[in-house]
């Protein structure tokens, strides 16, 4: 039974003006809430609704008694009416029904209040919500009793926005959201919806037409591909267990600590049955079980953020929000990183905000305008990638990236993020010819916004994170990357080396015969070593686009291709700068990564592979027990060259001090000539014990060696009071430890 409408009281108008309610209907209005919902007036509340399909709708209260039957007015579906007795807070629904047919009871989404308080619109306008996440997106929640979540996007060029799904036949005209004009957010509670709803949002540009549907930009979780919705997810909830670890983080991150990164890409370390892809929880248990027993003191993951186009590697991410479902769900990620927390293990994570790929689906023209990516393709399009760039200068896009890089840092407790293709962003030249960039304001090169940017993250992090790092991926002579901003530095902690990655493993790939004409690129690096604070990187960037694998750039037979790979780690491991290892390196795989497919595991049942997995598990070890390897890796005073001169031979000797004067002599060997009474001069006598040699028979090599040790004479080499007399394995590296003696130093 319909009731009969209420009579409205004399000098109240319920009815909106006739053009209002043809915008709600052409879905061009700018506000919803100036028209729809409840209004209390004298006696009751007025009370509008647009509902595209219904032919009756009746407000009714919350135990179901019918109030007021509303009048059809304007565009089909909508409805206005008078319901007396109804205040400005009772709770009501409607009962809608089709011509004839049966009833059905909605909640008004119109009847709630706003998301946003005043003093979120006023940091999102000025720029400064560090925790936009907890705000924007999709968050399950309760309002006035009534369960429900609360969507809220950035489009402030956008006429209208409405949030879509499955809930609402993907029909933007039943959910219109509310605009706060003063920072551009549209927001919306719909009730009784919950985690796992899919999601989009409709979007009407300013020049009024429709866009294609948009994935949440600050979406939790996305549909796996080829889908490309979001999902309701809300904030991660884990009960975390690493208290006792991450408490200890300021010590074990600094640049004094032994910093020995596992670079990972999640999707091929390793794979399963029929090969099938391990999710965060398999990974939980395989991966931190190994990274363990290698000795590694971080994971760093290449992104993990959601990215459509799965060869990316996650390098052109749209979901900087949610972690891949390819995987599994942000708790089973939240999970992952617990497991590497309670098993020591740091976790870095690749973060990408240099560029973002050009899916419709995403940010590009997210209301119609560009308003994420610059407007001026001279710096807003990467040709090389084809790829869009964030507009740094815009402080909402900036707030949207700093409050990313925070999300992961707070949400999932990293431990320090990457940053991706930093050279791009320092320069408006960035692979481009001349007159196809646009200089600063200052006529200069140099992306005055985006050096801003990083700033600004960097300092930003230090503040709400003074445990965590930042790493550059930065391969120009950009100066002070690394150094703090108070001092006029990007505020990075630690830069990628990538000078000397690129010099050394030139070095290697040269027949031994020839490297005598090479000699500087295995020395040039200390040359300005000191100038940042350097991470050796033996990237994925090495091992792909037929470069091959590192095993496979080395020289000769294959006994001479392994033995060369050993020597190299050595000198890494030795030399002065934190490591990082590409997966599948440690044990020399032998083809270049395919990210499709498995690392070659099966490989280790063969005697030279299993020897590179022992010795990098071994440099792990003694990098992190010997002081002299690691405390002072970005500190002049933690080095000493002994003989760069040795170019005929190509011998290389350099000495690696503490703070407490104890010292570590290496010596390389890049020919694969043993040389027998090689002279190295040394500053202290006593006994220096051959700790770890990398032609040893464990680790697949000749087995010549210094019968674990010597004492120093009293014999003046390469400008020192004693010396030590040594064994030089072919193509080998060997690590002698000062033990002291009885002499008087």
């Amino acid at each position: 039974m319909t009731p009969t409408p209420t009579t409205t009281p004399a000098g109240i108008e319920h009815r909106p003006e006739e053009h209002q309610a043809f915008e709600i209907g052409r879905g061009v209005h700018g506000d919803p809430f100036s028209i729809l919902g409840r209004f209390g007036v004298e006696g009751g509340a007025i009370v509008r609704v647009y509902r595209p399909g219904a032919h009756s709708a009746t407000v009714i209260d919350g135990a179901g008694k019918e109030l007021a039957a509303l009048e059809p007015f304007g565009p089909e579906g909508f409805f206005s009416g008078f319901a007396a007795g109804l205040d400005a807070t009772s709770p009501y629904r409607m009962r809608y029904s089709h011509g004839g047919g049966a009833g059905w009871d909605e909640e008004d989404p119109y009847r709630f209040g706003p998301i946003l308080g005043d003093q979120d619109v006023y940091l999102i306008a000025e720029g400064s919500h560090y925790r936009l996440y907890e705000k924007l997106g999709a968050h399950p929640t309760t309002m006035d009793g009534t369960p429900g979540v609360a969507f809220a996007v950035w489009a402030p060029n956008a006429r209208r926005v409405s949030v879509v799904g499955h809930f609402n036949s993907w029909d933007g005209r039943r959910t219109v959201m509310r605009k706060r004009h003063e920072c551009g957010v549209w927001e919306l509670f719909v009730p009784h919806l919950g985690r796992g709803e899919v999601y989009k949002f409709e979007v009407i540009g300013a020049d009024g037409n429709i866009q294609p549907l948009k994935a949440d930009p600050v979406g939790f979780v996305q549909e796996t591909a080829p889908s490309t919705a979001s999902v309701v997810d809300g904030l991660v909830e884990h009960e975390w267990q690493d208290g006792d670890f991450r408490a200890q983080s300021a010590e074990w991150q600094s640049r004094e600590a032994p910093i020995s990164i596992y670079e990972v890409h999640l999707g091929s370390w390793r794979r399963g049955k029929d090969d099938s892809i391990l999710d965060y929880d398999d990974l939980a248990g395989e991966l931190v079980a190994y990274v363990k027993d290698m000795g590694f003191t971080h994971v760093e993951f290449l992104p993990v953020s959601e990215h459509p186009f799965y060869g990316s590697w996650g390098y052109q991410p749209i979901g900087l929000f949610a972690p891949s479902s390819r995987w599994g769900s942000p708790e089973a990620f939240a999970r992952l990183v617990d497991a590497l927390h309670q098993a020591g293990i740091g976790v870095l994570l690749d973060w990408v905000p240099g560029h973002f790929p050009t899916d419709v689906h995403g940010l590009v023209r997210f209301d119609g305008t560009a308003i994420y990516e610059h407007p001026d393709p001279r710096r807003g399009f990467h040709r090389d990638w084809n790829t869009l760039i964030y507009d740094y200068g815009r402080p909402e896009v900036k707030n949207f990236l700093v409050a990313n890089g925070m999300y992961w840092l707070d949400q999932f407790h990293i431990d320090g993020l990457r940053v991706d293709a930093v050279a791009s962003m320092l320069y408006l030249d960035y692979s481009r010819n001349q007159g196809e960039w646009e200089p600063n304001i200052h006529g200069g090169r140099e992306n005055l916004e985006a050096i801003a940017f990083l700033k600004d993250a960097n300092e930003r992090v230090g503040e709400y994170f003074p445990k965590a790092t930042t790493h550059a991926e930065e391969s120009t002579a950009f100066p002070d990357v690394s150094r703090p901003t108070y001092a006029g530095g990007l505020g990075f902690h630690f830069k990628w080396n990538m000078g000397w990655m690129h010099d050394t493993l030139h070095y290697m790939q040269e027949d031994p015969v020839n490297r005598r004409y090479h000699h500087h690129h295995m020395t040039f690096g200390m040359v300005y070593a000191y100038s940042e604070n350097f991470v050796l990187p033996l990237s994925h960037d090495e091992v792909v686009y037929g470069k091959g694998s590192l095993l496979g750039k080395m020289p000769g037979d294959e006994w001479q291709k392994f033995a060369n790979l050993r020597a190299y780690y050595g000198f890494m491991w030795s030399h002065p700068g934190k490591k990082l290892l590409f997966m599948g390196c440690e044990f020399g795989q032998s083809a270049e990564w395919n990210h499709d497919q498995s690392l070659d595991w099966h490989l280790l049942e063969q005697p030279n592979h299993a020897g590179v997995q022992r010795l990098v598990r071994d440099l792990n070890t003694l990098y992190r027990e010997i002081p002299a390897l690691h405390q002072l890796d970005c500190d002049a005073a933690g080095f000493e060259w002994v003989d760069t001169a040795n170019v005929e031979e190509s011998v290389i000797a350099f000495l690696r001090k503490d703070r407490e004067g104890r010292q570590v002599l290496i010596i390389s060997n890049f020919t694969p000539i043993p040389r027998h009474g090689y002279r190295v001069g040394v500053s202290k006598p006593g006994t220096w014990t051959e700790r770890l040699n990398t032609d040893a028979e464990i680790y697949g090599g000749s087995n010549v060696g210094n019968m674990g040790g010597k004492i120093a004479e009293e014999e003046s080499v390469h400008g020192r009071p004693y010396s030590i007399s040594l064994t030089l394995p072919p193509l080998a590296t060997v690590v002698m430890v000062h033990e002291g003696g009885a002499e008087q130093e």
